[in-house]
């Protein structure tokens, strides 16, 4: 497919979410062809003006000032139809398009989310949409009333004098190559300051969230630098879009002024007998016609630029959601979860980050997971509510592999809670209660928040459990956000529980609370427990040693400690530190 037809494609694409509103779009078109036959009429007014003078019948001149504002007020009707309506479109295809950008985000797998700029997909909410807002409004604007206009105007040019006309049809060609050449490489330009543009936002992203790091480490001027590099790239391109479209300016007012000067000359000579009316109507006419092709032009340019940001959004759009061809649904699962000849790995990794794993849990047993950093621990547990699809072996719950529920079944069955917590800027009510949660009242969210040990702190805030907690909870401690993450997970109720490090942010004292919550809560569903203090999993009825990807211990605290193996070892070395520590 040629870039020409690549960008048809796109625009043509862009055009379609106009269809919804096509009767808007019907009426702004309307408004401006109402425009377009305005502006040869102008011209006509003056004919006839010239001819009332020129005849001197003052008959006609009572019509004259009815004419002009009868002329007047149907451009003012026709602009304010188009504009308006138009405008409507706009917001509405603007509205349309962000809202399945954001949509389909939501569909789209944590495989995806791994490999992507997260300032790039920002960006294409914000600048991307900001681009095609132009293209599919201010240029459409202008391509429909300034292209009705100046087909209007030739129009009534070859009514006058069809054979000094043809001079406009000469330079066409020309300014048609010329036009071409500006929007390939405007299309690539655009390109390169929209990809800067997510840059820009990913950096600047990176210094909000990670303020504390940058000013503790003096990452300042490492951040500036960045960030200025980035910048001056989009400068450069911004000033390299400024500068194709400042030439086309000049060539094409050339073209058109050299085609003009040919058409006063031959007007000159041909039109010696026609009246005075018809010729200064006809070089009226004549010298209008620049103003909307030169404007046509600017218009291309903007258009190239949307056609450029819309890439980037359908390419976005264009990405598989998750798959989800699971079909079946359960309530409530009893929690039996079997890994068979399990083996996964990353996409582009050189070696398998999970090797034939085989392991059966049953209902309501709590099996913890220890092993050194990489060892596959988190990778394990991400599998279970799908964040990644495996290709070699099969997980199960209650006898069912995972990819036969449909993706809201299966993550219905888990609650989980993760080192790295996630907190909302809303109120620790809407953080508890968040998602599918929603509907629970305040009593349950209230019990979830006393058993995760959260209503003390929660009591000492100035709305209580109506505070806003501010972005990703920045007003509360580690401690605190990692109890709100338990009390979200304990008013889910599901069936398996995932604890990934959930009590690591936790000091000492709250960890007792913790464990005591969550050995209860543990005793009604199956616990997988992810932890790095091995004094928290001893109590677990199976604890399971992982290292490259495989489990190379079993069993119960006791037996694993009397094997003298490797848990035995981490044990003791821990053991070891918590003492040197004391």
């Amino acid at each position: 497919m040629t870039q020409k037809t690549s960008s048809f494609n796109i625009y043509a694409r862009l055009l379609k979410y106009v269809v919804p509103f096509i009767k808007f779009f019907i009426v702004s078109v309307l408004g401006f062809v109402i425009v377009a036959v305005a502006q040869p009429l102008f011209a006509e007014l003056v004919k006839l003006i010239i001819e009332t003078i020129e005849h001197g019948n003052k008959a006609d001149n009572k019509y004259l000032p009815v004419y002009i504002m009868v002329l007047v007020l149907l451009r003012s009707t026709g602009s304010f139809f188009g504009n308006y309506f138009l405008a409507k479109v706009s917001v509405n295809v603007v509205h349309k398009l962000r809202q399945e950008i954001f949509n389909h985000y939501t569909q789209l797998s944590i495989e995806y989310f791994d490999a992507q700029n997260s300032g790039h997909l920002i960006s294409l909410i914000t600048y991307n949409v900001a681009e095609v807002t132009r293209a599919v409004t201010d240029s459409v604007r202008t391509f429909i009333r300034e292209g009705l206009t100046a087909i209007g105007l030739l129009g009534y040019l070859l009514w006058l004098n069809w054979q000094l006309t043809l001079i406009f049809f000469v330079i066409a060609p020309f300014i048609a190559v010329l036009v071409t050449k500006v929007s390939k490489k405007l299309r690539s330009l655009s390109k390169n300051v929209q990809d800067s543009m997510g840059d820009m936002t990913h950096i600047t992203s990176e210094l909000v969230m990670g303020s504390r790091v940058v000013k503790c480490f003096g990452g300042s001027d490492y951040e500036i630098k960045r960030f200025k590099k980035v910048s001056f790239f989009n400068k450069q391109q911004s000033q390299k879009v400024a500068l194709v479209a400042a030439i086309q300016n000049p060539i094409m007012q050339l073209l058109i002024a050299s085609a003009l000067s040919a058409l006063l000359f031959l007007a000159l000579t041909i039109m010696d007998t026609a009246s005075t009316g018809d010729f200064v109507a006809y070089l009226l006419a004549a010298f209008m016609v620049p103003k909307p092709i030169q404007s046509l032009a600017q218009a291309n340019n903007d258009i190239q630029k949307g056609i450029a940001a819309a890439a980037d959004i359908f390419n976005t759009l264009d990405v598989e959601p998750e798959q989800d061809q699971g079909t079946v649904e359960k309530a409530k699962a009893k929690g039996v979860l079997i890994f068979e000849n399990l083996s996964f790995s990353y996409p582009d990794a050189k070696k398998l980050a999970l090797k034939n794993i085989n392991l059966t849990i049953q209902a309501g047993q709590t099996v913890a997971i220890v092993g050194a950093s990489g060892s596959g621990k988190t990778t394990l547990t991400n599998l279970i509510p799908r964040f990644y699809d495996y290709s070699q072996g099969r997980i199960l719950i209650d006898g069912i592999e995972i990819n036969q529920y449909t993706l809201n079944c299966l993550r219905e069955q888990i609650a989980l809670v993760t080192q790295n917590i996630t907190l909302f800027n809303d109120t620790v009510f809407n953080n508890i209660a968040y998602g599918v949660l929603g509907h629970v009242n305040e009593a349950a969210v209230l019990k979830a928040a006393q058993e995760a040990y959260a209503t003390e702190f929660i009591d000492a805030l100035s709305h209580g459990i109506q505070t806003e907690i501010g972005e990703h909870g920045i007003q509360l401690s580690g401690g605190q956000r990692q109890r709100l993450a338990i009390a979200r997970a304990l008013l889910k109720n599901s069936p398996i529980l995932i604890l990934d490090e959930a009590t690591s942010a936790l000091d000492t004292q709250s960890e007792r609370y913790i464990q005591k919550a969550l050995e209860h809560v543990m005793a009604h569903r199956t616990t997988i427990v992810i932890a790095h203090r091995l004094s928290t999993i001893e109590k677990a009825d199976v604890i399971l040693v992982m290292d490259q990807g495989e489990i190379i211990e079993r069993g119960p605290h006791a037996e694993l400690m009397a094997k003298q193996g490797a848990y035995a070892k981490l044990h003791a070395m821990q053991f070891t530190e918590s003492e040197n520590i004391t």
